[in-house]
């Protein structure tokens, strides 16, 4: 059965992007953009794995990603259709129309869809992409956090996971520092 990873960029202060879906103040740097071709290749969006030379790396964990509309948003301003074109995509909105093509757009209740998706017989798994809410929605199936944690303080914005108070534990598996100052954190639900 397919574990559900939630693959995020953080700030020191919990957040996701900024007040208005800012995300550009997440430094990157050559050894960092490194790592993720090496080890999360899979996860990058489609143009980003072709700029990181990953354009014809077999899957190695992960066949589908899973998103909210605001997290959708900004490839569909680019004209991006499908802005994971090597995984099944999945975007979870009220809003938008359903639609059945290269991506799959559901009304579907978010913790429906994130079952549904770990009920198959994948060898591979499901990430998370985004957003805060939708993390909060299906926190309680998330098996897994990527975190990438940045060294910046923004003070306001799109927090990492929105819900109510109710604590989980997870345990640290694994930490990697890089040159931006960025850590990345993997952490297992316990």
């Amino acid at each position: 059965m397919p574990a559900l990873t939630y693959y995020v960029g953080v700030t020191l202060d919990g957040f996701i992007a900024g007040p208005r879906d800012e995300v550009d103040f997440f430094g990157l740097s050559d050894d960092f953009l490194a790592f993720l071709a090496d080890e999360y290749a899979d996860l990058q969006p489609t143009h980003l794995r072709a700029a990181l030379g990953a354009t014809d790396a077999p899957l190695r964990r992960y066949d589908t990603v899973v998103m909210g509309r605001r997290t959708y948003d900004p490839a569909l301003v680019a004209g991006i259709a499908d802005p994971y074109a090597h995984l099944r995509t999945v975007v979870v909105s009220t809003s938008l129309p359903a639609a059945d093509g290269p991506v799959e757009i559901t009304a579907e209740p978010p913790l429906d869809v994130v079952r549904r998706l770990k009920a198959t017989d994948s060898p591979y798994d499901v990430c998370l992409a985004g957003g805060g809410r939708l993390a909060g929605a299906v926190s309680a199936e998330i098996d897994r956090l990527v975190v990438k944690k940045y060294p910046v303080v923004a003070g306001d914005g799109v927090r990492m996971l929105t819900r109510g108070f109710a604590p989980e534990a997870f345990g640290l598996e694994d930490v990697r520092t890089f040159d931006n100052g960025c850590a990345v954190l993997e952490y297992v639900r316990q």
